[in-house]
């Protein structure tokens, strides 16, 4: 499994034109012995602030957050107001029909099954 980062950075651009501003989340991706795991960090997102979506093997996560206006001057600010966004792409043997995701507090957990073909099986010996 590759993974890619995608920045859509464009500052200069009146506000109207300008691209949208991504980041990238941490992640941790385990393998188990039924597929793999992606954990996300991606806080301030909430489910109906997240895209999953897989297309030609390459799976994508989005986390949108909603921008928080201060009720002051800020003196510093060191958080982005950016949305999170990282791309994998996956390995064939992944069974995409079956992919399923859950958000909690901020950590997006995605389930990536792998097909049966490829699993280890036992062969019986008559």
């Amino acid at each position: 499994m590759r993974t890619t980062v995608e920045n859509g950075n464009q500052t200069s651009a009146p506000a109207q034109t300008r691209q949208p501003e991504f980041v990238a989340p941490e992640v941790n991706i385990f393998e188990t012995k039924d597929g793999y795991v992606v954990e996300a960090e991606m806080p301030g997102v909430n489910k109906a602030g997240l895209e999953i979506t897989v297309e030609a093997n390459e799976l994508t996560i989005i986390g949108h957050r909603n921008s928080e206006q201060a009720s002051g001057e800020p003196l510093l600010r060191e958080r982005r107001f950016a949305d999170y966004r990282r791309s994998f792409e996956l390995d064939p043997a992944i069974d995409t029909a079956k992919i399923a995701a859950r958000i909690d507090q901020g950590i997006v957990t995605v389930t990536l099954p792998k097909s049966e073909k490829v699993k280890p099986r036992k062969i019986t010996v008559d």
